[in-house]
């Protein structure tokens, strides 16, 4: 039998854990506050500047907001996706998650929100899918930032219509992720327009499924075009990651490159 070392744990990071840990049991709540300083270093029996470090973490972390001079305590903040992101973000950045594993999770999150919207939306929430698309479509000729506006407006209304805000929140995160590690696909397109089109067809494609309450189609599409966009990024060794997605007795869906 052995054992793992045993790290040593700072004073600071025990405070924050403890006080993490109220967040997460609801015993604090957002718009709450924490003791001052003063009483903070009586109830952990540390110093000052103990308790400045944990706060700064804390704050870091997006969990608590300090302002100078306010007479109250660290405020309590609500969950923000930020955090997430930046979390999601820095585990890309030192190697523990690879492209291939961040598409894959993806494909998945995009492929629950179409199933789900195919199931649950309401007719006014296909209509917004429907403003969405058309934005999509009379945008082409303005540039893709405009298009991808409209392209983003189309996913948040499916992700929505999921009911699932884990699966809105996540979506998110991952989205703006993978598109800040693939900048130039659409600069180096020699055809953005065409490009452009595709996706648009797509879109197309899953409304009709979604409109139909057809949620395997819709699911399905969404795993089909993720992989025809992104595949090419990905490495040979994360490849099976995607294509464990794809449905067995279908044909790869060709890719998005012009």
């Amino acid at each position: 039998m052995t054992f793992e070392r045993v790290r040593p744990v700072r004073a600071y990071e025990r405070v924050v854990e403890q006080i993490e840990e109220h967040v997460l049991r609801g015993q604090l709540k957002p718009g709450d506050r924490l003791p001052s300083e003063r009483t903070l270093m009586e109830q952990f029996g540390v110093s000052r500047s103990t308790i400045r470090e944990a706060l700064r973490v804390l704050e870091s972390n997006g969990l608590v907001r300090s302002r100078h001079g306010d007479p109250g305590g660290p405020e309590i903040l609500p969950f923000s996706p930020t955090t997430l992101h930046k979390s999601v973000t820095r585990l890309v950045r030192t190697d523990q998650v690879g492209l291939g594993e961040l598409v894959q999770f993806r494909m998945l999150l995009d492929g629950s929100a179409n199933l789900l919207a195919a199931k649950l939306a309401t007719d006014a929430e296909i209509a917004e899918m429907d403003i969405a698309l058309a934005r999509m479509e009379s945008t082409i000729g303005d540039g893709y930032v405009q298009f991808s506006q409209a392209d983003l407006e189309f996913h948040d209304a499916v992700a929505r219509a999921s009911r699932s805000t884990l699966i809105q929140v996540c979506s998110d995160v991952v989205r703006g992720v993978v598109l800040s590690l693939i900048t130039q696909k659409i600069a180096d397109s020699p055809d953005q327009q065409a490009l452009m089109r595709k996706s648009l067809s797509h879109h197309a494609e899953v409304l009709e499924a979604v409109r139909d309450r057809d949620g395997e189609r819709a699911a399905r599409l969404a795993r089909q075009a993720l992989y025809a966009y992104y595949a090419e990024y990905v490495s040979d060794a994360e490849q099976p990651l995607l294509e464990a997605l794809l449905e067995d007795d279908a044909p790869p869906p060709p890719s998005f490159a012009t």
